[in-house]
C-alpha cells in the first residue's frame, strides 16, 4: 500500500485575505512535509478562475518548483484538465518535470468537471470527453515515439521528420499516467488505455468497489502494448483522513471542518458527477461509516484495510483548508508515524495485497 497528500490548494478565506497569495506557501510547506515523512506521492489538482476551490493553474510550473524543494516523494498531477490543455505541451512538459525531478514525475488526467472552468477558456463542456479521448492516443503517442501525425477534429499535430519532442523523459516507456475516472465511460477508457485509476473523495465504499471491479474486468481489453505503462493496474483511491490519539478528539477536531467543507462543495459551484456524489450528505456520522477515515490510528487502520481488500492500491490523503496548516501536519505527521508503519510491517511480513493475476506489467 502506497501513501500520498492531495492538497487542492484551496483558500483558507479565514487566514489567506484575497487575493489569496499565501495559499501556496501554505501548501508547500506541507508538501514539503510530506516528502520528509516519506510519503510515496504528493498530488496536485489544477483548477482555475476561482478562490472559492483550488488556484492552480499551472500543475507543471508548480511540480518543477516543487522538484527542486523535494528529494524522495513522487510528484502527481490529480489531475490535468486534459480538453482544456495542448495534449503536445502536456506530452513536453511531462517530460521536462520528469528530467527536473530526477524521474519523480506522474502524470494524472481527467475530462473536469467544473463548467465554468471550459467557458473561461472558450471550450464545449459538453464535448471534453470526446476532446480528451481524441487527445490521450496523441499525448501516448508523443511520449512513446516523440513523433506524431495526427489530424483529427480538435487537434492537428505534425512533429516529424528531422523533428522530434525534446527532452525525453527519464522514466520508461514513459512516466507513470493515471486517469480520474467516475462513470463507467470513463473508467473503462482508463482500462483500455493502460492508465493507473485516479477515484474520487467522496464515493462511499459500496461505489468505490463497483468501480475498481468495473475497472478490473475492463484491464481484460488492454493491449499488450499499452501494458507497459508503469501504472497499469493501479488504483489509487483519495480519501479525507484525519488522524487523532482517540476517536472522540478526531470527532472534536475534524467534524466542523469536514462539514463545512462538504456544504462548500456541494454548492451550486460545483458541476458534474462529483457535485452530485457530495450533495444530500449532511451528517459526519453518515461521512464516517462510507467515505472519510477520521479517528485514532486504529480506526483508520481498519479503514484502509476496508479500501485495500476492496482493490485500493494506494491511498491520497485529502485534507480542506480550514483545519489550517499546524493541524493538518500534526494529522499527516501522526499517520506517518502511527498508520504507515502497519503497512510496511504487513509487506515485510509477505501479506502485502496482491493484484489478481490479470494486472500483472506485461
Amino acid at each position: 500500500m502506497e501513501f500520498g497528500i492531495l492538497f487542492t490548494s484551496h483558500a483558507n478565506e479565514d487566514v489567506e485575505p484575497y487575493p489569496r497569495r499565501d495559499v501556496h506557501a501554505r501548501v508547500t510547506r506541507e508538501i514539503v512535509r510530506a516528502d520528509q515523512l516519506g510519503f510515496d506521492y504528493a498530488w496536485l489538482a489544477e483548477h482555475h478562475f476561482s478562490d472559492e476551490y483550488g488556484i492552480m493553474p499551472d500543475v507543471f510550473v508548480y511540480a518543477g518548483y516543487l522538484a527542486a524543494l523535494t528529494r524522495r516523494i513522487k510528484i502527481g498531477t490529480a489531475v490535468v484538465t486534459l480538453p482544456l490543455a495542448n495534449p503536445v505541451r502536456v506530452a513536453e512538459n511531462t517530460a521536462f518535470v520528469d528530467v527536473l525531478s530526477g524521474g519523480r514525475f506522474v502524470l494524472g488526467l481527467g475530462s473536469g468537471y467544473r463548467k465554468y472552468e471550459f467557458d473561461g477558456f472558450g471550450i464545449d463542456f459538453e464535448a471534453r470527453r470526446d476532446i480528451q479521448e481524441e487527445a490521450i492516443p496523441l499525448l501516448l503517442d508523443l511520449l512513446k515515439n516523440k513523433r506524431a501525425d495526427h489530424k483529427g477534429k480538435n487537434f492537428r499535430v505534425t512533429v516529424d521528420g528531422a523533428y522530434e519532442m525534446f527532452p525525453h523523459a527519464l522514466q520508461e516507456p514513459h512516466p507513470p499516467i493515471f486517469m480520474a475516472g467516475a462513470t463507467d465511460r470513463s473508467i473503462s477508457v482508463a482500462a483500455r488505455m493502460g492508465f493507473g485509476l485516479l477515484l474520487s473523495t467522496w464515493t462511499p465504499f459500496d461505489g468505490l468497489a463497483r468501480q475498481i471491479a468495473h475497472y478490473r474486468a475492463e484491464l481484460a481489453h488492454t493491449p499488450a502494448e499499452l501494458r507497459k505503462n508503469p501504472a497499469y493496474g493501479h488504483v489509487d483511491v483519495a480519501r479525507y483522513v484525519y488522524v487523532a490519539e482517540t476517536d472522540v478528539r478526531a470527532r472534536q477536531e475534524s467534524e466542523p471542518v469536514i462539514l463545512r467543507h462538504l456544504k462548500h462543495f456541494s454548492s451550486g459551484h460545483t458541476s458534474g458527477y462529483l457535485g452530485t456524489v457530495a450533495a444530500g450528505r449532511g451528517d459526519y456520522e453518515g461521512l464516517q461509516r462510507d467515505v472519510i477515515l477520521h479517528g485514532a490510528p486504529a480506526h483508520v487502520v481498519g479503514k484502509i484495510e476496508e479500501l485495500r481488500s476492496i482493490g485500493a492500491n494506494s491511498l491520497m490523503l485529502h485534507y480542506p483548508p480550514w483545519y489550517g496548516s499546524d493541524r493538518a501536519i500534526a494529522s499527516l505527521e501522526m499517520f506517518a508515524g502511527t498508520v504507515m508503519p502497519k503497512f510496511a510491517d504487513a509487506a515485510r511480513d509477505g501479506i502485502a495485497h496482491k493484484a489478481p493475476a490479470h494486472v500483472a506489467r506485461a
